[in-house]
């Protein structure tokens, strides 16, 4: 890139403050970039907390679920069906308050990779069952439907681990980390 052609971008990128100097992040473009992470980073939250409250109410329901996926052993089952819903909003909570994102996100990513795994095996093997993934809330078997309305509610989960977005977070509050949608934070 050109010398001139940095210039070009370091100025549109930032607007210039009352002093004259330029200030990171408040141009016409990267301003509201931090503002999109933070939508993500919530809406990723929300799609964690609703899983795993839409469960809680009926325990035995979602356990009996986790048991016709038939990948874990019997007495394995009531506990993770006990466990995961908290989990879940345990998860969701501490990508909400941005505590830890990129490690949540970590944790989410592999929760979905699991959730689609056993979806996928259920689907190769002829399984016919409710997914479960919104407890008695939602009743829809899994098919290539449900594989990609996960993949789409994973989405923000996913985009956190890469660029994990701290507007407004205890990461940043705490820590000092750094917005991966912020320029130049």
């Amino acid at each position: 890139m050109s010398c001139r052609t940095r210039s070009f971008a370091r100025n549109f990128w930032m607007q210039p403050a009352l002093d004259g100097t330029r200030v990171p992040g408040t141009g016409t473009l990267w301003g509201g970039i931090p503002w999109l992470g933070f939508g993500l980073r919530l809406a990723g939250a929300l799609v964690w907390i609703f899983a795993g409250a839409s469960k809680l109410p009926d325990l035995a329901g979602f356990a009996d679920q986790v048991q016709r996926y038939q990948v874990l052993p019997g007495f394995l089952v009531p506990p993770a069906a006990f466990i995961l819903p908290f989990f879940e909003i345990f998860l969701g909570v501490y990508l909400a308050a941005g505590l830890f994102v990129r490690a949540s996100a970590l944790a989410g990513t592999v929760l979905f990779a699991i959730f689609l795994a056993a979806q996928i095996q259920a689907l190769i093997r002829g399984l016919k069952l409710d997914c479960g993934c919104f407890g008695a809330l939602s009743k829809s078997a899994v098919g290539p439907w449900t594989l990609l309305r996960d993949m789409a509610l994973g989405v923000p989960t996913f985009v956190m681990l890469a660029l994990p977005a701290r507007k407004l977070s205890l990461d940043s509050r705490l820590f000092g980390a750094r917005d991966r949608f912020a320029p130049n934070s």
